[in-house]
């Protein structure tokens, strides 16, 4: 009979019952957040993940502040590295404008902004009842903190009940060292911990803990939401989770010296096509902890060097299809990286030593063994105190910008689709908004009819003054329209895809308008240009 997470929780804490938010935070040894930290995994490609480095240092105690910092930034992709301290709740968060950011009451918001480090220093930080939401933004880093009890039903409500989540055209996330706890399943009010969804692209996950939650979390909101990949699992302890660990639907992933005990129902689910790189971990104690589960969609993984320390495996039917118990490989999956993996046999050892907010940010040296954690020469930073008047100046700095595109059509300037924003009208099963503007002529947007549109946005008023439109193979673009989506204005009209030059206008939003197809159009790359 199954048994929710709230039941279990007084065996795993060792506590006669759950109420209320659970004090589980603990004291975190002083980060530096100075250093220039060297992401890794898939968040250490597409240009690299280093957050705030290079700008200003601010100090934040309360939700407030750290949203203070945000706006009181010269710019939305000013670099800052905010060093967070104490307890953040629902009591000290409240909402603040901006030009530079675009926050909220209920929650952390990082949206439609870049080039941004939290971290826990001192005595630890904890955001209790108070989701992370990353929306629309890119080369962000959250370290050494713990989030808990975030809830989607009851008192108080947070960021639909996930502890971190990410959605809409995200890129270069870095999680590390972090603590995602819950008190329960679904029944009980909460969600997800670690949610990506809706073009979400380039993540690691490292160093960290994710507990007591019947759902660890999802790649993918949906079977039609297979856009997200990239994303790279290490050196994590999940332990007490109903499912969802995580749950992975058209992308990439890459999971190594995780450390899984007691999922209850199942694990690694890699369903609608997805792919997932499953090598040196360690499950212990555990239902099902790979395969296609609840679907008759199939996903794929290729396994190595993991060990299954009493897992049970249940029998395969129509939607479902575990792994195991003989656990092969049934594609081959390339990752982008290298990586020295531990032995799976001291993964439960390492993991304990180094995973988690508090532990001094050690990590494996490749050989079992927990170190300092590595870092690339950076300069420190000036470092201010937030509060209702201070002013967060951050020095200038070179952003980290996304690799080059490569295209069939021949381009000069820089690309300023490449780190925008994107959205549209409608978008095809299996496409994505974010393909137009990754850079990758083999991943394309479709509407879900012949006719939609696409947009490329920014946070700030940009000038531009032509587009280039590439097609994928078979597409049928006939008439479209090119509108400054700001004001609704024909800036240029035509049939076919190729280079398209109107006058320059400065504007937040650039829309390609489809108003006739013979066919399907697949729009491979919508680059823009000021010149």
């Amino acid at each position: 009979m199954k048994r929710s997470v709230a039941l279990r929780l007084s065996a795993v804490l060792g506590v006669a019952g759950v109420a209320g938010a659970i004090a589980f935070g603990v004291p975190q040894l002083q980060a530096n957040a100075d250093a220039v930290l060297a992401a890794d995994g898939f968040a250490g490609q597409n240009g690299g993940t280093t957050g705030g480095a290079g700008g200003a240092t601010v100090k934040a105690t309360t939700g407030t502040q750290i949203h203070e910092a945000l706006c009181r930034r010269a710019a939305v992709d000013t670099p800052i590295i905010i060093e967070v301290e104490g307890t953040i709740n629902h009591g000290n968060t409240t909402k603040v404008s901006g030009d530079s950011c675009n926050t909220a009451a209920d929650r952390i918001e990082l949206k439609e902004i870049s080039n941004v480090t939290i971290v826990g220093v001192g005595s630890g930080a904890t955001f209790d009842q108070l989701g992370i939401h990353i929306r629309d933004s890119s080369n962000i880093i959250v370290r050494n903190v713990t989030v808990q009890n975030v809830e989607k039903s009851g008192s108080p409500l947070s960021n639909g009940g996930d502890a971190v989540s990410m959605e809409s055209t995200v890129r270069n996330v870095w999680v590390d060292h972090s603590t995602l706890i819950a008190s329960g399943g679904e029944s009980e009010g909460f969600d997800g911990l670690f949610d990506m969804k809706d073009d979400t692209e380039f993540v690691t996950l490292s160093y960290s803990i994710l507990r007591n939650s019947g759902r660890g979390g999802l790649i993918g909101s949906s079977e039609t939401d297979t856009g997200n990949t990239g994303i790279t699992f290490h050196h994590n302890r999940y332990e007490n989770l109903d499912s969802r660990v995580p749950l992975l639907r058209g992308g990439v992933a890459h999971m190594y010296n995780n450390h899984y005990l007691n999922l209850n129902e199942s694990g690694i689910n890699s369903r609608a096509g997805a792919k997932a790189k499953v090598d040196s971990n360690y499950f212990e104690d555990s239902k099902d902890v790979l395969g296609t589960f609840y679907t008759d969609a199939a996903g794929f993984w290729q396994v190595s060097d993991n060990i299954f320390d009493n897992v049970t495996w249940s029998a395969v039917g129509t939607e479902n299809n575990p792994a195991g118990p003989n656990v092969t490989s049934n594609t081959t999956v390339s990752i982008p990286y290298a990586f020295t993996p531990d032995s799976a046999s001291c993964v439960p050892a390492i993991v304990a030593a180094t995973a988690g907010a508090g532990t001094g940010l050690k990590v494996s040296d490749g050989k079992c063994s927990a170190t300092a954690a590595p870092t690339v020469s950076g300069t420190a930073s000036p470092t201010v105190t937030a509060s209702p008047t201070a002013t967060a100046t951050a020095s200038p700095t070179a952003t980290v910008s996304p690799t080059a595109t490569v295209s069939p059509t021949a381009t000069s300037g820089t690309n300023l689709s490449l780190g925008a924003g994107a959205d549209g009208s409608s978008k095809a099963s299996g496409t994505s908004y974010g393909n137009v503007k990754d850079g990758k002529a083999s991943t394309f947007w479709s509407p879900s009819g012949a006719t939609g549109d696409v947009s490329i946005k920014w946070p700030a008023a940009t000038k531009v003054s032509r587009a280039v439109i590439v097609e994928a193979s078979g597409s049928t673009i006939g008439a479209y329209q090119l509108v400054n989506g700001a004001t609704g204005a024909v800036l240029a009209s035509g049939t076919g895809g190729g280079a398209i030059s109107f006058p320059a206008v400065s504007t937040t939003k650039l829309t390609l308008k489809i108003t006739n197809a013979t066919g399907t159009p697949k729009v491979a790359e919508f680059q823009t240009f000021a010149s």
